[in-house]
């Protein structure tokens, strides 16, 4: 008898569960689905957010470049139609050219450590021979059939 009250208990609440089962896994699943486009759309924004930031701080790092870049190009521009004009000409003829208009004298300045120096006298070159001077011929012969120095060339 208790076998049957406890058979009976299991199959009375079998159908009941199955079909609460079944309408709990519909709304789960509607819910699972719900929160699986809820977290991609979570992660697609914050992704676009970040995104948003890194493209925001490449184009102020590139905006300071232009604008270091532009300001380098207006003074080479201003540098170029200085070194084109005539004024610039006229300064590097006159100060590295060393050149002068007619009816002008060039003066260059000389140290004033060079100045107090007195000149140093020319020295006098002597000439003197390095080399024993050359043998005669018959000197040549003398030692080489007497196998002795020529008489008077003793010391040599």
């Amino acid at each position: 008898m208790t076998e049957a009250i406890v058979n009976s208990g299991v199959e009375a609440s079998a159908p009941a569960r199955n079909h609460f089962a079944r309408r709990l896994t519909s709304i789960q699943l509607m819910l699972a689905v719900a929160l699986t486009i809820g977290l991609v759309l979570a992660l697609n924004f914050s992704s676009r957010i970040s995104l948003d930031r890194d493209l925001a701080r490449i184009h102020a790092e590139f905006s300071r470049e232009i604008d270091v870049l532009l300001a380098e190009q207006k003074r080479l521009i201003a540098e170029l139609d200085y070194v084109k004009s005539d004024a610039y000409v006229e300064y590097w003829a006159r100060d590295e050219g060393k050149m002068i208009r007619e009816g002008e004298f060039l003066i260059l300045p000389q140290s004033v450590g060079a100045a107090a120096a007195e000149p140093t006298p020319p020295r006098r070159l002597v000439e003197f021979q390095t080399t024993e001077p050359k043998p005669n011929n018959w000197e040549l012969w003398w030692a080489l059939f007497f196998d002795e120095p020529p008489p008077g060339r003793q010391g040599a």
